[in-house]
């Protein structure tokens, strides 16, 4: 008779041991190397995901808009006029400063990425999202600049989630405008609920 085997014992897979906690994943001495090998591409690494031709163009975009923001902004601080108009040519002008802010580091992001930033006054107003509106009345003014604000919202809300994880540090400035123009569509929409366009004056 056939001697009973005894049933082999399941081999656990092998697991790999876990990374102490604190660990850096990435080697590196691989990271050095690449960093070395790669210098000329300055902040873009291996690690950069997203199509960074793409994103120069999106970002271009985005600063044609901030251009426009800071232009339509200007000339309505200098043509806001009425009994209301000091006080609202105050808020455009602080308006148009931040716009600028943006179109400063916006560009500043492009030559990161071994871009040009698009100053070119030709074709500006194609390439930006939001209008150039001016306005009549005081009331006109911020409405456009509302409008203006709604679209930029929008705009930068879709970059951001383009960009997700493949370019990080361009996602975090998108963001980090976007909450401002959420705060210049607040402040305009706040100056829009003051002012009635039937009082005289406005």
């Amino acid at each position: 008779m056939a001697k009973n085997k005894k049933p082999k014992k399941e081999e656990k897979p092998a697991m790999e041991a876990a990374p102490a906690e604190g660990d850096f994943l990435s080697d590196v001495q691989e990271l050095r190397r690449r960093a070395r090998k790669h210098i000329a591409d300055g902040a873009v690494t291996q690690g950069y995901l997203a199509d960074r031709k793409k994103v120069i163009d999106v970002l271009n975009q985005a600063l044609a808009t901030e251009i426009v923001c800071v232009l339509r902004y200007k000339r309505h601080y200098f043509m806001a006029n009425g009994i209301h108009a000091k006080a609202v040519a105050q808020e455009f002008l602080q308006h148009a400063n931040e716009e600028q802010g943006h179109a400063d580091s916006i560009a500043e992001r492009i030559t990161q990425l071994d871009g040009e930033p698009d100053f070119s006054p030709e074709g500006l107003a194609a390439r930006s999202h939001s209008e150039y509106k001016e306005g009549k009345t005081l009331v006109d003014m911020i409405q456009e600049d509302l409008v203006a604000e709604r679209i930029a919202i929008e705009s930068y809300g879709e970059i951001v989630r383009f960009l997700g994880d493949r370019d990080i540090t361009s996602r975090r400035l998108m963001e980090e405008i976007l909450a401002v123009e959420e705060e210049h569509a607040d402040d305009m929409k706040n100056l829009l609920a003051t002012f009635d366009p039937r009082k005289p004056g406005v």
